[in-house]
């Protein structure tokens, strides 16, 4: 086993504790070690070549060191990724964001971490969506056969 040093806000420790008075958490390092677990068995795995549709929710503390611009710059520096984003403002500091990404499984779910380690952003969520390209040519209205793509959605990587 090893040990391991991390720094939780005093909102977040009050939730640990509060977790940990439920019957089954005997200790902060059993709850952290149940919470890791439980996160990393949520995550889909496939290839990083995959292709994939993100859906990524999480809160923003507008506030907290540019994030309020450097946010919305990281989606720009991904515009090829970049579906949609929504920002739902909650009071004069706090958003909740939604953005849809297309790409490979390692771009998006990397993407998706390095947002969700930065400070100020708060409950973070990744919803993934395997995708296929179908290019079989075929008919629209009898006219001309032709090929196009059209994404089929996908039960797994």
């Amino acid at each position: 086993m090893q040990r391991m040093t991390i720094t939780l806000d005093d909102d977040l420790a009050a939730e640990l504790d509060a977790f940990i008075e439920r019957p089954g958490a005997a200790s902060r390092s059993e709850a952290i070690r149940d919470l890791v677990r439980n996160g990393l068995s949520n995550r889909m795995e496939g290839p990083d070549d995959a292709s994939c549709f993100g859906v990524i929710s999480y809160a923003v503390d507008q506030s907290v060191r540019n994030l309020a611009s450097r946010i919305p710059q990281s989606r720009m520096n991904r515009h090829d990724q970049t579906v949609a984003a929504l920002s739902v403002p909650l009071d004069h500091s706090t958003t909740i964001d939604v953005v849809v990404m297309r790409g490979q499984l390692d771009s998006v779910t990397g993407y998706a971490d390095a947002l969700f380690a930065e400070r100020g952003v708060m409950h973070g969520n990744l919803g993934l969506v395997p995708v296929a390209e179908d290019k079989t040519p075929h008919v629209h209205n009898e006219g001309e056969q032709h090929p196009h793509t059209h994404l089929r959605v996908r039960s797994a990587f």
